[in-house]
């Protein structure tokens, strides 16, 4: 049983943490660039760089990458006291390739300590402190248990009234369609925030329209939608308003986790007391910003750089 956090944050995600392996594009293609990632670690973290408390819940193996994912964590202010630690197991990792059609990812992840996750393993208390839960279809998708697991934290942060956050992020390689489209369909029923991309909810529904799919998200229960259009901005949301968030001009050259950075972002603005347009707005230029380096993680930008780049296109 992981240990409970010192103090509630604002943020707390569920899933995966993972080491990245990132190709640079130098020597001929066989130079990586070791990073981090995992789509809700990449989401706490940018939430705690525009400003949230943060904490995650995980598992890891103990080894030398689970160690550094800690000390990740400790450089950037995430509370990972809801992180447990399974000797039997290994921390996952990942790698990144790029060619003229985009990124694409190879995983080492199967039976990883996050895969073998458990509702026992849940810091009840910090869940029931949070304002905000946040998880991912691959907080789902990676195992039964996992999937288990994140059902549970979601009926804990109901019950206190914590409100759940929800990123499909679909990932076809993990889950067949049919697994992920009721499942999510099921989970997006009870979350309080959707981040759907729009690739993600055109697979589940059939519908490729963003204003339908922000209907068909909202119809669901969502209070708060936020769909991702990638490189052509995002749509934001409520029963009484909806805006069209245009993207900010950038020069990307690795788009991994440009998605998690949105979220995050917008959430942490969101609890700031943005309304949804200009969370929005934050949220996109935080995106494109951390699409201009690679990694998931390293080009996140901060706030001061989020603020400077808004203030400098107006």
């Amino acid at each position: 049983m992981a240990q409970q956090a010192a103090a509630p944050v604002d943020v707390l995600a569920l899933g995966e943490a993972m080491v990245e392996f990132n190709q640079t594009g130098e020597g001929g293609g066989r130079n990586y660039l070791q990073g981090f990632g995992g789509d809700t670690s990449n989401f706490a973290i940018a939430a705690a760089r525009q400003g949230a408390s943060a904490g995650y819940i995980s598992a890891l193996g103990y080894d030398e990458h689970g160690r550094t994912l800690r000390e990740l964590w400790d450089r950037e202010g995430v509370d990972h006291s809801g992180v447990v630690t399974d000797p039997g197991a290994y921390t996952a990792v990942y790698f990144v390739n790029h060619d003229e059609r985009g990124h694409h990812f190879s995983f080492m992840r199967s039976g990883s300590a996050a895969a073998r996750m458990t509702p026992s393993d849940l810091p009840s208390e910090c869940i029931a402190a949070a304002r905000v839960l946040h998880l991912s279809g691959i907080s789902l998708a990676i195992s039964p248990s996992a999937c288990d697991t994140a059902y549970a934290a979601i009926e804990i942060a109901r019950t206190a009234g914590v409100q759940v956050s929800f990123d499909t992020n679909l990932r076809l390689k993990l889950w067949s369609i049919d697994r992920a489209r009721a499942i999510m369909t099921d989970v997006m029923r009870r979350c309080d925030i959707c981040l759907p991309s729009l690739d993600d909810v055109a697979a589940i529904t059939g519908l490729r329209d963003p204003d339908a799919l922000v209907d068909w998200c909202l119809g669901l229960g969502a209070k708060v939608v936020a769909l991702k259009l990638g490189h052509e901005g995002a749509v934001v949301a409520d029963a009484r308003q909806r805006h069209r968030i245009p993207p900010h001009p950038c020069k990307p050259v690795d788009a991994t986790g440009a998605g998690d950075t949105f979220g995050g972002a917008f959430i942490a603005r969101l609890l700031a007391g943005d309304g949804l347009a200009e969370a929005g707005r934050y949220a996109s230029v935080a995106a494109a910003l951390s699409t201009e380096g690679y990694g998931a993680v390293e080009p996140i930008p901060g706030a001061d750089r989020v603020l400077a780049a808004m203030r400098k296109k107006q």
